[in-house]
């Protein structure tokens, strides 16, 4: 018999934001090799979610647990969770003028590297690194000199972010609306890239509204978030059952 190993673990997460309560208890567990959606209404707090387990400032754990790996994130700072693995990717990635998103990639894959006690790459190791994995996702070079997300469009900016998770290599994806602004090429493309990071010792957390993603990136569990918790629980044709009748309807039903 093989036991699932438990990567990500929350029991009775809470979360606030400037004194508002925004997550009210929630569980979930994500084994390696598993794939979970979250799917709920505007204001049910998925991003919430993904910044409380990434550690960005203002969103306060209350109370609850945690657990990445094996370890309490509580206990880790933000650049420690990205060093043991986990990565996000965000609903509205920031432009940064003045820095190239070259020097960005190769800065961010060298502390992560250094941090997991591998070599870190010098300038042509790391620029032909790059280089590769940019072409997966039909990123040019002349995106790679501008500063980071200055000019570039929702899908562009989506693409790098698919390209800075494929070049960390992340134990834990939390992917936060990743179809979000991308056309349907994009979209194919965003997820065979996403796809094909799927293995038995890693894991995904794929935040949307839309089940249109799902078609692509088929995930083991569904669960709806909303008002703070999770609702219902389901496989993956749960994402069918929003589409055709309404997060309200669907999440009053008994949890199978």
């Amino acid at each position: 018999m093989i036991v699932a190993t438990p990567l990500l673990d929350l029991k009775n997460l809470t979360v606030q934001l400037n004194d508002k309560v925004i997550l009210k208890g929630v569980d979930l567990c994500i084994n390696a090799g598993e794939v979970h959606a979250i799917m709920g209404p505007n204001g049910a707090g998925k991003s919430t979610l993904g910044y409380a387990l990434a550690g960005r400032d203002g969103y306060t754990v209350t109370h609850g647990q945690m657990h990445f790996k094996g370890d309490e994130l509580l206990s880790l700072t933000p650049e420690e969770r990205v060093a043991k693995g986990l990565f996000l990717s965000m609903q509205y990635p920031v432009e940064i003028p003045g820095v190239s998103t070259l020097l960005f990639l190769r800065t961010a894959l060298n502390s992560v590297r250094k941090a997991r006690g591998l070599e870190e790459l010098d300038a042509p190791a790391g620029l032909k690194l790059i280089r590769e994995k940019a072409k997966i996702l039909n990123i040019d070079d002349a995106y790679l000199k501008r500063p980071i997300n200055v000019g570039f469009s929702g899908g562009e900016k989506k693409r790098l972010e698919a390209l800075q998770m494929i070049l960390l290599e992340p134990s834990l994806a939390i992917l936060d609306e990743t179809d979000s602004g991308l056309d349907i090429d994009a979209l194919k493309l965003v997820a065979s890239t996403i796809n094909g990071l799927r293995n038995q010792e890693r894991g995904l957390l794929v935040i949307t509204h839309y089940q249109r993603l799902l078609d692509y990136i088929t995930p083991d569990r569904i669960h709806i978030l909303a008002e703070g918790k999770i609702v219902r629980s389901g496989a993956a044709d749960l994402a069918h059952q929003l589409e055709a009748h309404g997060y309200n309807a669907v999440a009053s039903e008994t949890t199978p």
